[in-house]
C-alpha cells in the first residue's frame, strides 16, 4: 500500500471494532497524557482544539480509535468528503509532529508536518505530509495537504 492510499483512503469497510482505548490508556497521539484528558476531551466533548499541532494529534487519535463523526467535523466543508470508512487491516502505530507553523490564538492557518507510522496487512508502513489547517466559524479545521517522500 502507498502512502498516498493510507492518507487519501485511510478505510474501506467497517465491519471491524475499533482498537480499544479507554480514557486511562495512554493517548495515541503521543503526549504524555490519558486518552480522555488528551484527545479524548475533544472526541467526546464539544471542546474544540485550541491550536492546529492539538487538532493534529485529536484527528490522528480519532483515526486510531475510529471516530469518523469527530473527523468530519473537524474537516474544512470544501474539501470534506461525505463520510469516513475505515480499513479493518489499517492499524496507527504512532506520530511524530516535525513540525507546525503559526496555527495557535494569534492566527488564521497553519500547517502542521508530521509523520504517521501504520501496519496495513501485517505490513509497516508511514504517512508523511504537510498538513494545512485553518479556521472555520472560529474552529481550526483540517484543509488538505502535500504528501512528501523521505529519501
Amino acid at each position: 500500500m502507498s502512502r498516498r492510499n493510507a492518507r487519501k483512503s485511510p478505510a474501506r469497510k467497517t465491519g471491524s471494532t475499533a482498537p480499544t482505548t479507554s480514557a486511562d490508556s495512554p493517548c495515541p497521539c503521543g503526549l504524555p497524557a490519558r486518552y480522555g484528558e488528551c484527545c479524548g476531551r475533544f472526541h467526546a466533548e464539544p471542546a474544540t482544539a485550541p491550536t492546529c499541532e492539538l487538532l493534529m494529534r485529536s484527528r490522528y487519535s480519532a483515526f486510531v480509535v475510529r471516530d469518523a463523526g469527530y473527523l468530519l467535523r473537524t474537516w474544512a466543508p470544501e474539501t470534506r468528503p461525505g463520510e469516513v470508512d475505515f480499513d479493518p487491516s489499517m492499524r496507527w502505530a504512532g506520530l511524530e509532529i516535525r513540525e507546525a507553523t503559526d496555527g495557535t490564538a494569534f492566527h488564521q492557518s497553519g500547517t502542521v508536518t508530521f509523520v504517521a507510522r501504520y501496519t496495513h496487512g501485517g505490513e509497516p508502513g508511514s504517512l508523511h505530509e504537510r498538513s494545512r489547517f485553518r479556521r472555520h466559524e472560529g474552529a481550526w479545521v483540517y484543509v488538505d495537504g502535500d504528501f512528501i517522500d523521505e529519501a
